[in-house]
């Protein structure tokens, strides 16, 4: 028997907050990383970003059936951002404001959402050796600008993390 339409309107509502409360956290810092904006300060356009994907993915919830609805609104802002970066183009006082929109856009997806090289590049249409290079060049970008204390000898604060953890440190 099918279930009456009010009640699944409330089991989805349901649901669907139950998500939110549970990753609205990440996944505004994605919005804000992809934006440019300062985490410290409001985020309008992060807001914004998140809004719309979140609308979208609840759109669609009844047909996510068994999909990732994590996945689902990285995503939907990924092709959002993608669709609109030339609002976020410039410096906005942001960890990634001064790289180029496409360049953040990979750069979220790679370190701080973990996807794969090859899952980054066919979501944007791109070959996966452009999305290698782009990724590379915005951490060498992000580490140029980003002072660190000084060490006992001289060599400054990114030396010593290349040698003791992984080969690309992941974007807070």
């Amino acid at each position: 028997m099918r279930e009456r339409r009010p009640a699944r309107q409330r089991r989805q509502a349901r649901e669907f907050e139950s998500f939110v409360a549970g990753t609205a956290g990440r996944l505004l810092h994605a919005a804000a990383l992809l934006t440019g904006e300062p985490a410290s300060r409001p985020a309008p356009a992060a807001e914004e970003l998140l809004t719309y994907a979140l609308a979208r993915t609840y759109a669609a919830w009844d047909r996510l059936r068994g999909e990732d609805p994590y996945a689902r609104v990285r995503e939907e802002m990924a092709t959002r951002f993608a669709r609109t970066a030339r609002r976020h183009r410039g410096a906005r006082g942001g960890l990634t404001g001064r790289l180029s929109p496409q360049e953040r856009l990979v750069l979220v997806l790679r370190l701080h959402e973990g996807e794969a090289e090859d899952q980054t590049a066919a979501q944007l249409g791109l070959p996966t050796d452009r999305v290698h290079a782009l990724c590379l060049r915005a951490l060498a970008e992000l580490r140029s600008r980003q002072p660190g204390p000084a060490s006992a000898d001289g060599a400054g604060a990114g030396a010593g993390r290349r040698e003791a953890g992984g080969s690309q440190p992941a974007v807070p």
